[in-house]
């Protein structure tokens, strides 16, 4: 590999990088724009509340224009009226149809707190085989019973389920709503009693664990990103591993944040989409799109490549 395609790819890559981190920090601000309430510890109430955004984005967010999917779809599921959520669950199908999990890897502002956290140069984690693989599926446990089932079937004395994944343990929620209302209110704080203290003991765990894990919470408890995995293989936008470009050197999936196998199954259902995989590939053999076709050229020249 020549000098001047070394120096290529490494601003190729830095590129690729800041555009993932731009749409990280654009749709983080699109989705909390409403600044002021951030002062005035007060929740947006305004008409684009009525609309779901692909993200967890808590609805209590002083500064959230949009509802969480995974809190609108619990509140339609547990208001005691028997009616089945038809506007949120098709908004969540066709944000997975299109993206797929691109939205946890490229929109999604928790995934961006995560993916901040473990830049800390601590130690890092590898999480052995035999309880990673069995742990990725906590989190359609999650979806299933904390998401779905108790807020349909187990409703309070006034025919109202609690959305339970949401008081109970979403950690963004914690970090975008909970403590910014708490701050800014201090009749909230002597109300919140044990709730508080147990939230918070939820958030401080997937904090410290996104330090030494890279985004523990995405691989092992988000309901959100079990829906868009279901979606994966046939969503409109796709990643392509092309076999005869691949010179074998193992880069891409040590780079994935997610430990997917690229090379045999890069469209798994832990694909985030993020491109880390493409970044780092010296010969093209990973691409990115929406209906990615076989016949995409690659990136790289191959004049260049060859140099």
């Amino acid at each position: 590999m020549s000098g001047m395609y070394r120096d290529r790819v490494k601003r190729g890559n830095k590129r690729r990088i800041s555009f993932q981190r731009m749409m990280q920090l654009l749709a983080a601000a699109a989705f909390n724009g409403y600044a002021l309430g951030f002062g005035k510890g007060k929740i947006f109430t305004g008409q684009t509340k009525l609309f779901c955004v692909p993200v967890l984005n808590c609805y209590s967010c002083p500064g959230a224009l949009g509802a969480c999917p995974i809190g609108s779809l619990q509140a339609a599921l547990g208001n005691g009226k028997n009616r089945f959520p038809f506007y949120v669950l098709g908004l969540m199908m066709l944000f997975g149809v299109v993206l797929g999990r691109a939205v946890c890897g490229l929109l999604c502002p928790f995934g961006l707190v995560q993916d901040l956290l473990h830049k800390i140069p601590v130690p890092k984690l590898a999480v052995p085989k035999k309880i990673d693989k069995p742990a990725r599926y906590v989190k359609y446990v999650v979806l299933l019973v904390l998401v779905i089932l108790l807020p349909a079937f187990a409703a309070g004395d006034a025919g109202i389920a609690p959305p339970y994944f949401c008081k109970y343990v979403c950690p963004a929620g914690t970090l975008g709503g909970g403590i910014p209302l708490l701050l800014a209110n201090p009749g909230l704080r002597q109300a919140a009693g044990w709730l508080l203290g147990w939230k918070s003991l939820v958030l401080l765990a997937i904090l410290a664990l996104s330090a030494v894990i890279h985004r523990p919470f995405c691989k092992y408890v988000c309901p959100l990103g079990a829906f868009y995995a279901l979606f994966n293989r046939f969503s409109f936008y796709q990643m392509r591993f092309d076999q005869e470009k691949c010179v074998g050197c193992g880069k891409c999936e040590r780079a994935c944040p997610m430990n997917v196998e690229v090379t045999k199954n890069i469209n798994s259902p832990e694909c985030i989409r993020c491109g880390m995989c493409k970044n780092v590939c010296p010969a093209g053999a990973v691409s990115s799109g929406f209906a990615c076709g076989k016949g995409q050229p690659s990136p790289v020249p191959d004049a260049e490549r060859k140099g």
